[in-house]
């Protein structure tokens, strides 16, 4: 199939925002895009960069105005659609929320975040109740999509238990980049280890990955921080860690490639790692450190 990666720097125009990606997903659509996968809260800044309650008035319900919004592109384009958003479940209860719009505009299904972080410029915590609808595939028109979102992609036990429960390609809203107090070096460190771990669930589970990452700078609201410099880099590897395409490191881009989900039998047939497990040797997997 044909995967459309929207990699876009946001303002905190929320309305602006919205007009820009509709105008990529319709590019990406043009140019036999299938499915389009949007970057981490991609319809306003990443927000989580403070603490601060009168953020939450930014929450939406699912179905709700996005859902309505996409979903109708979706079915004008006849594509399915990645979503990410920031979700009001109930008062006080809100997720960082992926949601899968299928052809007709319906809502296949959704994930919600499970790991999520609390770090300088990235409080999320503050923000979002973590998961709690498991590591479940969501099932489209075009197979079972193993949708994770950004601190996600750090842990392999993710990734695996989406494989083991058939997922047939994994996707990575994302929203990661520099605060500008590391080194040059400590930098260069981050952002590689963020792509070779991703490679690495791709190579483990033999499945195709996708990475949907922003781009730009973005202020930190307190100014106790030089705000984020987010990396770019999206990218989509095949089920032997392979590059298949990457966007810049700086500029907006939409990304078209071409992914073959019937390779993932070819080199799992090759490399047998799911047959191979030793699932009577790890139960210590459960807990959190062995003594």
């Amino acid at each position: 199939m044909k995967v459309g990666l929207i990699q876009q720097s946001n303002t905190a125009d929320s309305q602006n925002n919205i007009k820009k990606l509709i105008a990529n997903i319709g590019e990406c659509a043009a140019q036999g895009a299938q499915l389009v996968v949007l970057q981490e809260l991609h319809n306003d800044l990443y927000f989580c960069q403070t603490e601060n309650t009168q953020l939450f008035d930014g929450g939406e319900t699912i179905p709700g105005p996005s859902t309505d919004l996409f979903g109708n592109l979706a079915k004008e384009l006849n594509i399915v659609l990645v979503l990410s958003l920031f979700e009001k479940r109930a008062a006080g209860v809100y997720h960082n929320t992926a949601v899968v719009i299928e052809r007709d505009g319906t809502i296949a299904g959704k994930y919600r975040k499970m790991h999520i972080p609390d770090d300088p410029a990235y409080y999320e915590k503050f923000y979002f109740t973590s998961g709690d609808l498991g590591f479940k595939p969501i099932p489209t028109s075009l197979g079972k999509l193993g949708i994770l979102v950004c601190w996600d992609q750090w842990y392999p036990e993710a990734a695996r238990l989406m494989a083991l429960a058939g997922a047939e390609l994994l996707i990575y809203p994302t929203a990661i980049g520099w605060e500008s107090s590391d080194t040059e070096a400590e930098k260069i460190r981050q952002q590689n280890a963020w792509q070779i771990v991703q490679q690495g669930h791709a190579v483990a589970n033999g499945l195709n990955v996708i990475a949907v990452n922003r781009v730009g700078t973005e202020i930190d609201p307190s100014g106790q921080t030089n705000g984020i410099q987010f990396w770019g880099n999206s990218f989509a590897v095949g089920p032997q860690g392979e590059i298949l395409a990457k966007a810049s490191s700086e500029q907006e881009e939409n990304l078209v490639v071409d992914i073959d989900l019937q390779r993932s039998e070819e080199v799992r047939r090759w490399w047998p790692f799911l047959r191979d497990r030793r699932i009577d040797a790890y139960s210590d997997l459960t807990k959190r450190l062995i003594d």
